[in-house]
């Protein structure tokens, strides 16, 4: 899942302070009655009505403004409403700025939500403490429809008991203009860097900017957000299983390998396969669903938007990142719905995230644009599809997003060296450098092997 790029670390006094703040907000939980006959309906993907039970609101918190998830999420509440008229859940949106901060404060103050949005990864060790584990609540039938639970596990331990519930499967993923390919004679869509430059030179020829960068569509700075790029820079240099390497350092990031990599990827700018004012340009959204530039970085949540403007005329790419053609793709619960540790109604809250495994729940998360995260899905988005594709049909191996599984620390160094990096600001061995001095400035529990 995309980060903010705020700062982990809460003064605990400030978050007691926010909790009083907050306090209004609390799970709905007064006047309501909790019921021990309550659970569950949806458990095993199914889908039925427990109506004879006591009345019960709950409570959920999500972060998403006014994007897909939360279309999806409020599909998901009308379609379980529906089938469960005993309970009544309440969304409830809070600015994404502080969300997490709001988040921990209620838990401090037990005033929160039932139900919160969740970001997977290291975020969701970060804040386990208030979340609660989900096997025995949540019934297995559920959670092994669920794809990659293991990213939401204490060290990511396939094995383990999982925090959060995905709500979708999301990839950092490129698109492309099929027409402005067309327009400039390329026929096969690159694989590797030197196809990469070549595809740039014969668009640039045909008057399109061939791969824009900015901060436009999803603000998580005032730069273009990196770590979409890494991914796949990483993909090309490491298999899924050596990622750790990154987070205890066995791999450091200035290595010679990840030197020569990154200096490729710098070269995009230096060849004019990019827009010149990366660091700077807001509308890059704009310039690609316009017709202006033919290739962009991004993700599953703006896939609906690309193909209500493009209708057909955009796919699906791997960025080609590497020497050789990429036999990965991002693929990764970036988010999903987490069960308060203090919620007096945890029967209730595991029955509405079982729903979300059903039938019923995969056609309220597919009917916002977005892929269901359950095993065997498929989308109505023909570019959604394509990218389960690359999969389901042409066996990429699933990585998690690079930002999900490296420390916060890193995440926020990168968020200013990196795009420094592809505007030339600075060599791709000094910002490296730097990213590996924050490394090594770490505590030593978040040096180690341990995920935490």
């Amino acid at each position: 899942m995309r980060r903010s790029t705020l700062p982990r670390k809460s003064v605990v006094a400030a978050l007691v302070v926010t909790a009083l703040a907050v306090a209004a907000c609390s799970s709905g939980t007064k006047s309501q009655t909790n019921t021990s006959n309550s659970a569950t309906s949806s458990g095993a993907g199914g889908a039925s009505s427990n109506a004879n039970t006591a009345p019960v609101t709950l409570t959920l918190w999500h972060n998403y403004g006014t994007e897909q998830n939360a279309t999806a999420t409020q599909n998901l509440v009308n379609a379980y409403e529906k089938l469960h008229p005993n309970v009544t859940i309440k969304v409830v949106s809070q600015p994404a700025d502080n969300y997490f901060s709001l988040l921990q404060a209620a838990a401090i103050s037990k005033t929160g939500p039932d139900i919160a949005v969740m970001w997977t990864g290291l975020f969701t060790l970060q804040y386990k403490d208030f979340l609660t584990p989900l096997k025995g609540l949540v019934p297995d039938a559920a959670l092994t429809k669920q794809q990659g639970l293991e990213w939401m596990t204490d060290n990511f331990n396939p094995n383990g008991n999982p925090y959060v519930m995905p709500l979708e499967t999301q990839f950092y993923i490129g698109f492309y203009n099929k027409a402005a390919f067309a327009k400039a004679g390329i026929t096969q869509v690159p694989q590797t860097w030197n196809e990469l430059y070549a595809a740039c030179d014969k668009l640039k020829a045909a008057g399109y900017t061939p791969l824009v960068y900015g901060n436009g569509g999803q603000s998580l700075g005032a730069e273009f957000y990196p770590w979409y790029d890494a991914s796949y820079i990483e993909i090309g240099l490491l298999p899924v299983d050596q990622w750790r390497n990154l987070y205890d350092g066995k791999t450091p990031w200035n290595s010679p390998e990840e030197i020569a990599a990154f200096s490729k990827w710098a070269a995009l700018h230096d060849k004019g396969c990019t827009n010149p004012d990366v660091l700077t340009k807001t509308n890059n959204i704009d310039d690609f669903v316009n017709g202006k530039a033919a290739m962009i970085i991004d993700g599953t949540w703006d896939t609906q938007k690309f193909t209500d403007a493009m209708k057909d005329n955009v796919a699906a790419f791997v960025p080609p990142f590497s020497d050789t053609p990429i036999k990965g793709v991002v693929n990764y619960p970036g988010d999903g719905f987490s069960i308060m540790s203090y919620s007096k109604h945890k029967a209730e809250a595991a029955d509405f995230l079982a729903f979300i495994a059903s039938p019923e729940g995969q056609a309220a998360i597919n009917a916002a644009g977005l892929i269901p995260d359950t095993e065997g899905a498929t989308t109505s988005n023909p570019v959604n599809q394509q990218m389960l594709d690359f999969v389901s049909k042409d066996g990429m191996t699933p990585y998690p997003m690079l930002d999900n599984v490296v420390q916060g620390e890193i995440v926020d160094a990168g968020n200013k060296i990196l795009p420094s990096i592809l505007a030339g600001k600075i060599s791709p061995s000094d910002g490296l450098g730097q990213l590996q001095s924050t490394w090594a400035h770490l505590s030593p529990d978040k040096r180690s092997n341990v995920y935490q």
